[in-house]
């Protein structure tokens, strides 16, 4: 975890832990950086920057800050205004950009957002630029082999210019439209637009594929994004699909990497099932490099389980969709993801995409003629308890033999039939215990008598 930039960009609470002066300094350093790189090739031509945002009323200050700091230092800025996390990787790789910029604090309330760079691949950037621009931020920047207590402003000719890329975002919407193997004519599918990016771009999606679409929460005003919606309160979604009797729903969250689903009868179909559904589909047509689908230790047993019968391998990462598709870059794997919905179709994307997922999802259902709860009735998730502990020091605390006795004898119990999980929090002063088994009361249990343990031993604070 760097100073500012975690799993997930710089994030915090506009004004406060990010500010307005820190988005116009990481402008700042990018505009230079790159345009340094071209200068250092012999290169003449201004960088380009690609800038995307979600609904939240800050992006406005946000946006205009970074092109601020951009253009004054030297690089062009193509403004795609309120459009998804995933469209930017999408445009920064295949427009040729030098990197791009989104402007999001994902499911989190509207009172949060964050600075999500995204390199010339459409990747997440590398930790190297991230530890530099920190630098910068800090005043003790170091690179091109000196020391700037200031880095130059650009002058004359040399001053960037803003230009609007809505463009973009269209061709995008085209992207994936062509992606789509069947018609969706006859097909009725809800979608909860969380009151985010998705919310001018995934109906156009799919009525332009043939669906009947019912949509909620699609009236964003700048405060009420995940508001009660989209993936992380799915409740609304569950709600239409039962009340309009339709075939499908599906449910993104703020910026659009993640989607969850809603099959016929109400159920919902998180992003465990998904995997295990489009991992299997992807095996019986011999698509699946590796015979592996990558996941997080976060992933429910059922899920281990359930691909464990299909004969197919599975690989976990650490927490973070980050480590997902590093595994599946260097392993050249075809799939992965989390449970929270953030799945990686790596021969189509370099990161998650909530609409491309529905969509892969439908393929899915028109390919072998199935409802979706038919899809999903082979993978059934074991009752999980999840519990967070605030503690004195991390890994102080996991590292004591008496809690990983503790932890070693709820292993022993529970064999085969489930597994426990204990795990320091990347961003705040917690311990995770996590236990996964045949029923929530055995859960309890466990996850209660490591708890004890390490209040018992004077690290809970």
């Amino acid at each position: 975890m760097g100073r500012y930039f975690g799993t997930d960009g710089f994030r915090g609470e506009s004004n406060v832990t990010l500010t307005a002066d820190h988005a116009y300094k990481v402008g700042r350093f990018l505009g230079w950086y790159y345009r340094s790189l071209r200068e250092q090739r012999g290169d003449s031509e201004s960088p380009k920057i690609v800038i995307g945002k979600d609904t939240r009323r800050s992006c406005y200050m946000f946006e205009y800050m970074l092109a601020g700091g951009i253009v004054a230092s030297g690089a062009d800025v193509y403004l795609m205004h309120v459009t998804t996390t995933p469209s930017v990787a999408y445009i920064a790789h295949v427009d040729d950009f030098d990197c791009g910029i989104m402007i999001t604090a994902s499911h989190n309330p509207y009172y949060d957002n964050g600075i999500k760079i995204i390199n010339k691949y459409g990747e997440k950037m590398e930790d190297s630029v991230l530890d530099l621009c920190e630098d910068y931020i800090d005043g003790k920047l170091e690179c091109f082999g000196q020391k700037w207590e200031e880095i130059p402003f650009a002058s004359r000719h040399d001053i960037g210019e803003m230009v609007d890329y809505v463009s973009g975002r269209n061709r995008y919407i085209g992207y994936l439209i062509s992606l789509c193997k069947y018609s969706f004519r006859g097909m009725n599918v809800g979608l909860d637009c969380a009151n985010g990016t998705t919310w001018n771009i995934a109906k156009a999606v799919f009525d332009a594929l043939g669906a009947k679409t019912y949509v909620i929460n699609a009236d964003p005003n700048g405060f009420n994004i995940n508001e009660n919606a989209g993936s992380t309160h799915i409740g609304g979604l569950q709600k239409l699909v039962l009340d309009k009797n339709l075939d499908i729903g599906f449910a993104f969250d703020g910026d659009a990497d993640r989607c969850l689903a809603v099959d016929e009868k109400g159920n919902v179909v998180d992003g465990d099932h998904i995997l295990y559904i489009y991992g299997k589909y992807m095996k019986e047509r011999g698509k699946l490099l590796n015979n592996t689908v990558v996941v997080t230790v976060m992933s429910n047993f059922g899920f281990f389980k359930a691909m464990e019968e299909e004969g197919i391998e599975t690989v976990k990462t650490k927490v973070g969709d980050k480590y997902v598709h590093d595994y599946m870059v260097e392993h050249g794997c075809r799939i992965g993801g989390e449970q929270s919905g953030h799945i990686i179709f790596s021969k189509y994307a370099s990161t998650g995409d909530g609409i491309l997922t529905a969509l892969k999802v439908m393929e899915v259902m028109l390919a072998k003629k199935k409802k979706l709860s038919e899809l999903a009735s082979g993978m059934k998730s074991y009752p999980q308890v999840l519990e967070n502990i605030r503690v004195k020091d991390k890994p102080t605390t996991i590292a004591d033999e008496d809690v990983q006795n503790a932890v070693k004898k709820v292993e022993e119990k529970l064999g085969d039939s489930g597994r426990i999980l204990v795990r320091e929090s990347g961003t705040e002063p917690l311990i995770r215990v996590m236990v996964e088994a045949k029923t929530e009361d055995i859960c309890r249990q466990y996850v209660g008598e490591v708890i004890s343990v390490i209040k018992k031993k004077g690290y809970a604070v």
